[in-house]
Formats: structure tokens, C-alpha cells, sequence
């Protein structure tokens, strides 16, 4: 999972990227400058530690989330165009997560002159749409033309027309592309086509010390923290920080729950292998079967997949071991098509 953090200049996406990562990227480079920070970050859950203690074993693993700073988004650009390396860049992303600047500083001067986090948050989004308003009225044209020369397949260009005319007349009513529902077919149509509002969004709200959350209905998930406070809190060690939290009544970090968030953003969802080598937490989509999250952990399993022996996660830990699930029938033997549910427990019996 790779998620792009962008924003207008001076919104803070460095800081949040710090203090996600426990990073110290420069919070000061040039506004438009092509510059990508990228970082790989645990997930927290409180299941992996719970099954480490259980299993003691000699290593224990996280999910993952890479997140990249990507600088150089500002407004109006999608009027000229976003320019062909910045839009490389997102098009590699997963989903995005937009930073909108909430904190007054008068050393930090604000692109737009004033803050505005709501506005700020219509200005990006509409930017996102903008963008791919202009791509798919020249994919439009490229296909008028096609028609025109003839010798194309006219099967395929049938098509493609259909599918570009319905994007263009949502982006034409101000509606994301993500909001949209399409076909198997469609989507592998699109997979390759960089638009931008079809991606998952979430907003952070980037708080000055003390502030409160803007009051937002948004269309898209979002969360508020405060940004300085919280990179300067995960830069410290355990210790410090559990006393600086004190200090302040914080009792937890929103960064874990950004974190989350962008976690479920995707649709993803965790299942864990155990033993005394290791404990570990994979993702796969929601709606997974058990063979293709045997691909997960290694496509030969996928590809010799017999069975799949599952328990519940919660089953396990309320009757405290692997043989007492089992001597309770909570331990099942399950075939390539089962579902996998969030907080499985598997083992996968493979051919090869």
C-alpha cells in the first residue's frame, strides 16, 4: 500500500510526514520543486502484540504502509496541466491523503492569504477534478478522431467512448471518479489511465497547538491533528514521550488513528500467520478468498494450495491456546474459495 500526502504549499504535508514516519525530512524546501520523501511505516495493532506474547516468537511483523511526501501541488495547476513528473508520481500512489493547513502562524505566510481549511480542502479537491476533466475530454477527442481516420477496432472505440462520456459526465457535475461504480472491465480499462479523483482520499487537518477541529461534512473520510506537536512527540524516545503525553493529557496519538484510517481507505484488511519463528500480520483485500491471500505470503501457495487451516482471532485469544481451539472446533480446515475474515489466524497446507 503506497499513499501520496499532498496539499498547497505551507500546509505542513513535511511535518505530517515526520511525524507519521519519525522522520526528519526538511520542512522547508522550495514550493514547486519536484521532491518525493518516501517512508515505510507499521500498522499499529494490538493483535500482533497480543499473539507475540502468546507465541514468543523470534520475530514479529507488522502490515505496512509506505507513505510519500510529494511536493509541488499548487493551485491552479491543473489549469496548465499537472506537469508530467508530478503526475508520474501520484498515479504510482494508492490513494492520497490531502494535508489542509488549519494553524495560524504569521512567519508562515499562506498561499491563498488567509486560512481557510474548508476552502482550502474545495480548492484541492476541485483541483483533483479538474485535472481529469481535461484528460478524459482529450481522450474523447483522441477517439472522435480515431473514428474519423477509420481502421480502428470499432468495438473498442464503442466502448471506450461509453465509459469516457459517463466519467466526463460526472467530473462535468463536480462528482469525484472514486464516487463512481464500473465494471471488472472497466476497471482494467482505467488501470492504466492516470485520474486522479478516482483514487481514495482522505483529508488531515493540520491544527495549531490546542486548536480545535474544524467543523467539515466532507465526502471523503478525514481527521484532524495537530501536526508540530505530534512530529515532535514521535521524534522522542519512548520514554520522553510517554512523559510529554502525560504533560499534556494526551492519551493517545491521532497519528495511529491516520494510520488506521489509511489502512481501511483501501479496503484492506489483516490476517496473521503464527509460530515460534514468527508472528506476522499480512494485508489482502476485503472479500479475499484463502487462496489468494495464500498469495500474499508467497505465490507458490497460491499456485499448490490444498487447505487453509483457520481460527478466529478472537476465538484463539479467549481460549488461550491452538490446542484448545481445536479440542472446541474453533479450528477449521477451509478451501481455496472460503473469505477470509480481518483477524484470521491461518496456516496454508500447500502441494508444491
Amino acid at each position: 500500500m503506497k499513499l501520496g500526502i499532498i496539499g498547497l504549499p505551507q500546509s505542513g504535508k513535511t511535518t505530517i510526514f515526520n511525524a507519521i514516519t519519525r522522520g526528519n525530512a526538511p520542512t522547508n524546501a522550495s514550493a514547486g520543486r519536484m521532491e518525493v520523501h518516501q517512508a515505510v511505516v507499521d500498522v499499529p495493532d494490538p493483535r500482533v502484540d497480543t499473539l507475540s506474547k502468546m507465541f514468543n516468537p523470534r520475530k514479529t511483523i507488522y502490515a505496512k504502509v509506505t507513505y510519500a511526501d510529494i511536493a509541488g501541488l499548487d493551485s491552479g495547476s491543473a489549469k496548465t496541466g499537472i506537469s508530467g513528473q508530478l503526475l508520474n508520481q501520484l498515479n504510482q500512489m494508492d490513494a492520497l491523503i490531502l494535508v489542509v493547513r488549519a494553524f495560524e502562524n504569521d512567519n508562515v505566510a499562506h498561499p491563498n492569504g488567509s486560512i481557510n481549511p474548508l476552502r482550502d480542502v474545495d480548492t484541492m479537491t476541485s483541483e483533483l477534478l479538474l485535472n481529469d476533466l481535461i484528460a478524459v475530454e482529450r481522450k474523447l477527442e483522441r477517439l472522435v478522431d480515431e473514428r474519423k481516420k477509420g481502421g480502428t477496432d470499432k468495438t473498442l472505440n464503442a466502448r471506450q467512448t461509453e465509459l469516457f462520456e459517463k466519467l466526463n459526465a460526472a467530473l462535468s457535475d463536480n462528482k469525484p471518479l472514486r464516487d463512481l461504480e464500473y465494471t471488472l472491465e472497466e476497471e482494467k480499462e482505467l488501470s492504466s489511465f492516470g485520474l486522479l479523483s478516482r483514487k481514495r482520499l482522505l483529508t488531515v487537518f493540520n491544527l495549531g497547538e490546542g486548536q480545535s477541529a474544524p467543523e467539515a461534512k466532507l465526502d471523503h473520510p478525514s481527521v484532524a491533528l495537530m501536526g508540530k506537536l505530534e512530529m515532535e512527540i514521535a521524534q522522542l524516545s519512548a520514554e520522553d514521550a510517554a512523559v510529554f503525553m502525560d504533560e499534556y493529557d494526551i492519551k493517545e496519538l491521532s497519528l495511529n488513528r491516520m494510520i488506521n484510517l489509511s489502512y481501511d481507505l483501501l479496503s484492506e484488511q489483516t490476517f496473521f500467520t503464527v509460530g515460534e519463528d514468527e508472528v506476522r500480520a499480512w494485508v489482502t483485500h476485503r472479500g479475499a478468498t484463502a487462496q489468494e491471500a495464500a498469495g500474499e505470503i508467497h505465490t507458490d501457495l497460491s499456485r499448490g494450495f490444498v487447505r487453509a487451516e483457520v481460527v478466529a482471532y478472537e476465538d484463539l485469544i479467549s481460549l488461550g491456546s491452538m490446542n484448545e481451539a481445536k479440542a472446541k472446533g474453533k479450528f477449521r480446515l477451509e478451501g481455496k474459495e472460503y473469505i477470509v475474515k480481518d483477524g484470521d489466524i491461518m496456516h496454508v497446507r500447500s502441494s508444491l
